[in-house]
């Protein structure tokens, strides 16, 4: 079984698990608008079960996800762009802030106003389960 994703204009609008018989057989119907994903693939590297880099194949740079982009020339997924200032990283396939996010294990939000990372604070805790 694999996953593939269903682009219509070039925006996925669903995904679904399935074998390649199915998807060839028209039941979903046309075939073409089918393209396999990688649950595995992310950053256009793939990951093993351990979710450690590997050497499998980097499907089409991203999982494709419900609103992702499929770009035709380039045969990948990836997200919208969430800012105007952030550029794509084609290399990796996902959108980069212009300004690195500061490495200090505190939780950051991009600020697009100001064109930086804001601390971010939660302003509750999070909730726990017994």
């Amino acid at each position: 079984m694999s996953h593939f994703a269903k682009v219509v204009d070039g925006i996925v609008t669903d995904v679904i698990v399935a074998d390649q018989d199915f998807i060839n057989s028209g039941v979903v119907g046309d075939y073409s608008i089918w393209k396999q994903t990688s649950y595995n693939t992310r950053g256009n590297v793939h990951y093993g079960q351990d979710g450690q880099p590997d050497d499998g194949i980097a499907l089409r740079a991203n999982y494709a996800t419900i609103g992702c982009i499929y770009d035709v020339v380039h045969d990948v997924f990836y997200p919208p762009k969430m800012y105007n200032s952030w550029v794509m990283n084609e290399s990796t396939w996902t959108w980069k802030a212009p300004v690195a996010e500061p490495d200090d294990g505190k939780l950051y939000v991009w600020n697009e106003e100001t064109l930086s990372w804001d601390s971010y604070v939660p302003k509750t805790p999070v909730e726990t389960f017994p």
